[in-house]
């Protein structure tokens, strides 16, 4: 299956000496780098190799002298911070692109153990868990739409069932995870989580303890897509505030949750400067929080729906961020008044879109009311505010402020220009 980051991939190996593909375990950064040099000479060799990883940490010059002229795909380069610098030494005596890719399932240059960060010398790409348009086999730019075609052509109905969205959401981005059942999919991913937490966090910092790795994630998916409060969330897992922030950088750094920053603008004089959390695999945030299916159906389980639905329409911006052709940044606001707004897209020249998740199948007027409040303080700085529903049908509210269904974040593509 084509991965919407491989043209981007492929333009930075012509350009950059080193490429870095960087991910969770298990997302598929090894079948990109492989099909990135599938077409010139390369060399691949994987960290998990005993033997590779052995020479790697002994002797890093030697390791690389394996590659010769071809491009050499190192996998999993975190486990050998050795050879970071032996890597720098070859870009800087010969500077010509394509040299390297690497791949790493923790951000390896916020390592204390990396020598180097390669700045200047390699490029990162993010890779996550499958979005929804590689599922369906299109390239997705929904904030690129939003910015430049919405008004023109707003989408046309989605044929998305409630019930469709929430099988969705259950299942995630995994490659591996979406076609499992219950209990199949519950030991993939407690087995998953288990070896992330327990072994691969050791490759970030020694020390580091699995069960509260494990509490704070959990924590932070029975709360997804929330506020994040420190102190709140130390007295929760019963440790300090100094652990849980380490637990939660270490946590990021194995992209195993993301946080979105607060927008401050300056709109109002009671901001909250405080950053949301959440799981970014929705499947994963499911199997933690416990919400099945079969729960989020029913009447019961709809409170849990609402946060889940936030949490996976944040992340699937935030892969498509990878290869946008726009460049932006995804925010939240809120103030001490109450006034609150799920998500701000916010682009260079200072214009912005307002985003709204509800999970509802109707539009209402309340969705709209925090929008509407922002509207006027904003101005022409205002590209479009939207509300994004499990409704089958677009709806203009007013100027500037849409509803539309959630999958119009990839069902876009047949009106984008990609």
């Amino acid at each position: 299956m084509t991965r919407n980051a491989e043209t981007l991939a492929l333009g930075a190996l012509d350009r950059f000496s080193v490429v870095a593909i960087q991910g969770a375990r298990r997302v598929g950064k090894s079948t990109l780098a492989a099909t990135l040099v599938a077409n010139r000479p390369h060399l691949i060799v994987s960290l998990d190799d005993v033997e590779q990883l052995a020479l790697a940490r002994e002797d890093p010059s030697g390791f690389l002298a394996q590659r010769r002229q071809a491009t050499m795909v190192i996998d999993e380069v975190q486990r050998a911070p050795e050879v970071i610098l032996a890597i720098k030494s070859q870009v800087d005596l010969i500077n010509q692109p394509g040299q390297f890719v690497l791949t790493a399932s923790s951000d390896f240059t916020a390592s204390p153990n990396i020598p180097d960060s390669l700045a200047g010398r390699a490029v990162t790409i993010g890779l996550g868990s499958m979005s929804m348009g590689e599922l369906a086999g299109v390239k997705e730019d929904f904030v690129t739409w939003l910015q430049n075609r919405l008004a023109t052509e707003p989408p046309q109905a989605s044929p998305w069932t409630r019930h469709e969205y929430i099988e969705t959401i259950v299942k995630g981005g995994y490659p591996e995870l979406r076609p499992l059942d219950d209990p199949w999919r519950a030991l993939w991913a407690d087995s998953y989580i288990d070896r992330l937490t327990a072994r691969d966090a050791l490759d970030i910092k020694t020390g580091l303890s699995a069960p509260r790795l494990r509490s704070v994630l959990g924590l932070i998916a029975a709360n997804q897509a929330g506020e994040l409060v420190k102190a709140r969330l130390a007295a929760a897992a019963s440790i300090s505030e100094r652990s849980a922030t380490t637990c939660l950088d270490a946590l990021q750094s194995l992209y195993l949750i993301a946080t979105i920053p607060p927008w401050t603008a300056n709109l109002t004089k009671r901001q909250v400067g405080r950053a949301k959390a959440l799981v970014v695999d929705s499947g994963l945030a499911a199997h933690l929080s416990g919400a099945s299916a079969e729960f989020l159906t029913q009447e019961v389980g709809s409170n849990a729906l609402g946060p889940l639905l936030e949490g996976f329409v944040m992340a699937e911006l935030l892969k498509q961020r990878t290869w946008s052709t726009t460049r932006w940044e995804l925010n939240q606001f809120r103030d001490r008044n109450g006034l609150e707004v799920d998500g701000v897209i916010r682009f260079a020249d200072g214009r912005v879109v307002l985003l709204e998740v509800k999970a509802s199948q109707t539009y209402r007027s309340d969705h709209f009311a925090a929008m509407k409040r922002l509207a006027p303080e904003l101005g022409d700085r205002l590209i479009a505010g939207v509300v994004l529903t499990l409704s089958n049908h677009p709806y203009q509210y007013a100027d500037k402020l849409w509803g539309l269904p959630v999958s119009a974040l990839w069902h876009h593509a047949h009106t984008a220009e990609l």
